[in-house]
């Protein structure tokens, strides 16, 4: 029998539209042999909706299944049932949630999925929220002597009390220019590159806009360089490859957008920084306890050849441009495959998992 994947997307974050788009790029690429789609629609104000139409998902709204709303129960069995009477909608075999951003991939729908035990890809609970949390992430790297710009932080109470003094605060630690970025969300949402105090003082707020917690990073003239590792405890990692943005850095327009951004696969690096590059992101994958899949982007500075870590994403995008598929695409593993293995690697977890006694 084909195992049921509930593949949940959307969500509350602004990273919803993307969601959609990786939702439907893996909904038709899984073999349809092996495995029956269920997909779930979260709406913006978290109420899940379905099944919905593989057709429609890249376009799927809340109001189009209104009556279908549904839940998981919060018990074994990978019951799905009608929000309405509770009655069963299906038992789901495994769970690729594909929802990016918060309430996704930080750790609060692991936990939910957790108390259904059910397989789910991607990392756990703990492995999701560190990899999400940018600056406890960048603390536990630092842990680890793994290279990385340097960095401080702001909170929002602070720019809400004195934007002068929080500005003045990162102007002690950093030169211009820098980045700001909301510490938990990805998509380049909320972020800013300053060249000025004034600059800063836009960038923080925005930031603000989107979490309490603000990362100021120290600008550097680099390569953005991409690898992804698929693994539980003995992770494989990709060559490289190299985004040329077609904006000053790589935000959400340059994405998403204008659909102009380069992706070279592989990128044009020496051997050794290859190699290097390999290490660091396996040796940062196991340190943020991390399994299943994750993108781990770098900087390598273009006078010196320095490597920096620049963050890593627990559950990167499957949409057309995405790095994480087509890096693994280019090394002999398509994306149906690729699809399957990430199905066999949260069942492994799950039993291994099951390993653990309960008793006393």
């Amino acid at each position: 029998m084909k195992k049921k994947i509930g593949l949940l997307f959307g969500g509350k974050s602004g990273e919803h539209e993307v969601s959609l788009a990786s939702a439907n790029a893996i909904a038709h690429n899984f073999d349809q042999a092996q495995f029956e789609i269920v997909p779930i629609l979260i709406s913006r104000e978290g109420r899940w909706y379905g099944p919905v139409a593989l057709e429609q998902i890249s376009s799927a709204a809340a109001e189009q299944y209104e009556h279908q709303e549904v839940m998981l129960a919060p018990r074994p069995g990978g019951f799905l049932l009608s929000a309405a009477d509770g009655s069963l909608v299906c038992r789901l075999d495994a769970v690729f949630p594909i929802v990016h951003g918060t309430f996704g991939e930080d750790g609060i729908l692991q936990g939910l999925l957790e108390l259904a035990d059910i397989p789910y890809v991607g990392a756990g609970v703990t492995g999701s929220a560190i990899g999400m949390d940018k600056v406890i992430m960048r603390k536990i790297l630092a842990y680890h002597h793994i290279p990385q710009v340097a960095f401080t932080t702001v909170l929002r109470s602070q720019i809400e009390q004195d934007l002068t003094d929080a500005v003045q605060q990162v102007e002690a630690s950093l030169s211009y220019p820098v980045f700001v970025k909301p510490a938990n969300g990805g998509s380049s949402v909320g972020i800013s590159k300053a060249k000025n105090s004034v600059e800063l003082g836009q960038a923080l707020q925005l930031a603000a806009c989107y979490d309490k917690k603000i990362l100021v990073e120290q600008g550097v003239d680099a390569r953005e360089i991409e690898v992804s590792v698929l693994g539980n405890e003995q992770p494989q990692v990709s060559l490289p490859g190299e985004i040329q943005s077609s904006n000053e850095f790589y935000d959400y327009k340059a994405k998403y957008i204008d659909n102009k951004s380069i992706a070279q696969i592989p990128a044009q690096l020496p051997a050794e920084t290859i190699l290097s590059i390999q290490e660091l992101a396996v040796q940062a994958y196991q340190a943020l306890d991390c399994e299943g899949f994750a993108r781990v982007d770098f900087f390598v500075e273009r006078q010196t050849g320095q490597i920096y870590l620049n963050e890593i994403n627990t559950l990167p995008g499957f949409t057309e441009i995405s790095m994480y598929p087509k890096l693994w695409e280019a090394a002999g593993l398509p994306i149906g495959q690729l699809l399957s293995r990430l199905v066999e690697l949260a069942e492994q977890r799950y039993a291994e998992r099951s390993k653990n006694s309960v008793q006393r």
